[in-house]
């Protein structure tokens, strides 16, 4: 509940005209620098930005999963996160408000950073990263049934080649074979 709260005063005070953040992610094969779009999307912004000043995503979370253009709604992204149940009960927090990307303006466009779900208020810990112009993950695409789309909150403004390097790695359905460890994720402001 705690965190709960925390999450919940931190939204609200960035969205009271807060600079955008960056933050890098240290893999094991490469940076990826991301500028947080707390002004637009400041619910997950602040959900995003938890976990990055609690150290959850350190030495304990991977990208692991690579979509590519052969689904039947053609998608690109890189997905990163925690990937194993046991990891996801004991580090993720509460679930957050679906900010649309109608709401916020942020599109799933080559580079942006937006929150993985299942149904619609699932949001936690899972991420994901577009390679090109995403439409369908946008408000009233068709990648989930229900048009919502996904929660988009930034941008890649450094390090894009390791994320098409992360993508280009072998998989089996989807889940990379050797899942690209996170080292750190941590503010640069």
């Amino acid at each position: 509940m705690r965190t709960f709260l925390f999450i919940c005063i931190a939204s609200m005070l960035l969205s009271c005209g807060s600079k955008n953040q960056t933050v890098r992610i240290s893999t094991e094969i490469g940076d990826i620098t991301i500028e947080v779009y707390s002004d637009k999307a400041p619910i997950t912004s602040a959900n995003f930005l938890a976990y990055v000043d609690s150290g959850k995503y350190d030495n304990k979370s991977c990208f692991y999963r690579t979509v590519r253009m052969d689904n039947p709604v053609k998608i690109e992204v890189i997905q990163g996160g925690f990937y194993e149940d046991s990891l996801i009960e004991k580090y993720q927090f509460p679930v957050i408000k679906h900010e649309t990307t109608k709401e916020t303006g942020v599109l799933h466009k080559d580079g942006t950073i937006s929150m993985a779900r299942g149904p619609v208020g699932t949001a936690s810990s899972e991420f994901f990263i577009c390679i090109g112009d995403q439409p369908e993950l946008d408000f009233d695409g068709k990648r989930n049934p229900d048009g919502q789309g996904f929660a988009a909150f930034g941008k890649v403004i450094k390090g894009m080649e390791i994320v098409y390097e992360i993508q280009k790695q072998k998989d089996e359905n989807q889940y990379l074979v050797k899942p690209i460890k996170i080292l750190s994720v941590k503010r640069t402001y």
